[in-house]
């Protein structure tokens, strides 16, 4: 049996955690946080402001990939990750790609830096911010969806989009 796997993706402070964690309350598929996933050395790096490179991702990315097609083979999946660029996101479909969506939080640099700036206690600092948006290849096989609208009108979206 295949389940859905459901990754939603975006810049820091673009609203994945919160976006993943109301979808995973009104479908009742497990929710996954990709941070959760990062090296002490990474979070380290990010905390001090310094962009982690593709050599420091690589085994961030094997590493959740390896979980989440392991935990597709029993449940369907939602893992909210910034998945900056295209070969990001072919690596965490590896496997699975006929169950995967992708839905992309989609947001101006100025809107997510507000964002970040009023919230407390994430290593991902807003001096980060400009990197992940020079690394953001725009996909073309997600679902964009623009922040701005309301949390309720973001999942009405996603769930719309996964009955289709």
């Amino acid at each position: 049996m295949s389940y859905p796997v459901i990754y939603i993706m975006g810049v820091s402070g673009s609203g994945k955690t919160t976006i993943g964690k109301l979808l995973s309350q009104k479908t009742g598929y497990p929710f996954y946080d990709a941070d959760d996933f990062h090296s002490i050395e990474n979070k380290a790096k990010m905390n001090a402001g310094i962009p982690l490179t593709d050599e420091d991702r690589q085994p961030w990315l094997d590493g959740i990939n390896n979980f989440v097609v392991e935990a597709n083979k029993k449940h369907p999946v939602i893992l909210v990750c910034s998945a900056l660029k295209q070969r990001y996101r072919e690596r965490l479909s590896e496997s699975i790609e006929d169950n995967c969506q992708w839905i992309f939080l989609e947001g101006d640099f100025n809107t997510i830096l507000g964002r970040l700036n009023s919230r407390a206690d994430h290593y991902m600092p807003a001096s980060l911010l400009q990197s992940q948006f020079a690394a953001l290849e725009i996909p073309q096989d997600a679902t964009r969806i623009d922040i701005r609208k309301t949390p309720d009108e973001i999942i009405q979206t996603i769930r719309t989009k996964l009955k289709s």
